[in-house]
């Protein structure tokens, strides 16, 4: 028996945890550490916590991972680093998740234009516009516009929800990246891209030992007309040769941007012209689509992530599961409501245990009112998710819809002002 911490636990990990329970309760002990990733203070002291559970686990613990964007995988790539345990070190997973050095690597092989933009000192790209604007460190898409012109570009950076972002949000990132890379260009600033084509998609997969292994390639399908996600869908609808490109060009990007001994997702455009392009790279897993594969492939990847943080050599299944397609499925609304009604933590176990190919999350409690649209997308704000598996993406969403009629939200529209 291993055990496993995982610092920084996210919403998904319980969810996936459980999930995939048979495959790893005879081999590791996960350990989900306090505060979970949600819970973490602008002011938290990340350094002291990093210390604190290397002393802890120092002699105990056989791995150390974690799902989280931020901080959690830059604090289990530090507390890897002092036990002398396997993973990809923590100043390149900073600069792997710092959008300008990480693109600058990938250039290599996927160019795309880009520019840093300085907050302070505002200034177009010199490629243009419109163009697509995102924090040097994004997390989970937030903040990340497309802009049309100087004005647009000028107003949205100057917004005081940009400006608590950089300032309170990213100190924690900040403060890593002085101790552990000394690069001027930390977490204030802004990097601007050319707009990109196609289809959207992830493409996530491991690298151990050097050798790369694709998990598969992740439809990302947004509501009609918006930039918010409608769903995300396993295995992908795109041709077989499209998805080895992309294979293909994650392997040399991994390779150009030198990390080692971690799970890993790219974000990708897939267009018949212009071919793979790569919209960001994450240096951590999905938690969010552990359970898809396991219903396809046969395999969840929380418990590959858990071999190769205990330095084995995880195996990876194709096509082995029970179910032909799988999705994670976000429930959103597009204006501001008052939650009349929500299910009770209660409920919602209860109707999952009706839909053992699901996962089903709720965020949210009778009472609340949904009105900051500033934290993903900026049109949207997201209730809920809904994971299953059927065989067709038609009975997928059917179910979907039977699932979310049996939760029984209850919303009523909310008036300006009030």
């Amino acid at each position: 028996m291993r055990d496993v911490l995982i610092p920084f636990p996210t919403l998904w990990d319980e969810f996936q945890f459980e999930a995939c329970r048979p495959d790893w309760t005879s081999r590791f002990l996960p350990h989900l550490t306090e505060p979970r990733d949600f819970d973490v203070r602008w002011d938290f002291d990340v350094r002291g916590f990093i210390a604190a559970q290397a002393e802890a686990w120092r002699g105990r613990a056989a791995g150390v991972f974690s799902s989280s964007d931020y901080p959690g995988a830059f604090a289990a790539a530090a507390i890897a680093d002092r036990l002398g345990l396997p993973g990809p070190g923590a100043a390149t997973v900073l600069r792997t998740a710092h959008k300008l050095r990480a693109r600058e690597a990938m250039n290599a092989v996927a160019p795309v234009k880009h520019a840093l933009i300085d907050p302070a000192a505002i200034a177009g790209p010199a490629f243009g516009f419109p163009c697509f604007v995102k924090p040097v460190k994004g997390t989970y898409s937030m903040f990340a516009r497309r802009m049309a012109d100087d004005a647009q570009l000028r107003s949205f950076l100057g917004s005081r929800e940009v400006q608590d972002y950089t300032h309170y949000f990213l100190r924690i990132f900040n403060e890593l990246w002085a101790e552990h890379t000394g690069d001027p260009i930390d977490g204030r600033y802004f990097i601007a891209e050319e707009p990109l084509t196609g289809t959207q998609v992830t493409v996530e997969g491991m690298v151990a030992a050097g050798n790369v292994t694709i998990f598969g390639v992740v439809d990302t399908v947004f509501h009609p007309g918006t930039h918010s996600f409608a769903r995300f869908v396993y295995p992908s609808r795109l041709p077989d040769a499209a998805q080895a490109e992309m294979a293909r060009v994650a392997t040399a990007a991994t390779a150009a941007l030198a990390i080692d001994n971690t799970l890993f997702n790219f974000e990708m455009f897939w267009d018949d012209r212009r071919g793979a392009q790569v919209i960001e790279f994450n240096p951590r897993m999905c938690g969010q689509f552990g359970d898809l594969y396991q219903r396809v492939d046969g395999k969840n990847s929380y418990v590959a992530a858990m071999e190769l943080a205990c330095g084995l050599t995880p195996d990876w299944p194709r096509r082995q599961g029970a179910y032909r397609v799988a999705a994670s499925v976000p429930l959103r609304v597009f204006r501001p409501v008052h939650v009349q009604r929500a299910p009770k933590p209660v409920e919602v176990r209860e109707i999952n245990e009706g839909y053992p190919e699901a996962l089903i999350w709720s965020e949210i409690a009778t009472g609340m009112d949904l009105e900051d649209f500033h934290q993903e997308d900026g049109a949207s704000v997201r209730y809920g998710v809904i994971n299953l598996a059927a065989e067709s993406e038609a009975a997928l969403l059917a179910r979907c819809e039977e699932i979310v009629t049996r939760l029984g939200y209850e919303f009523t529209p909310l008036e300006p002002g009030a």
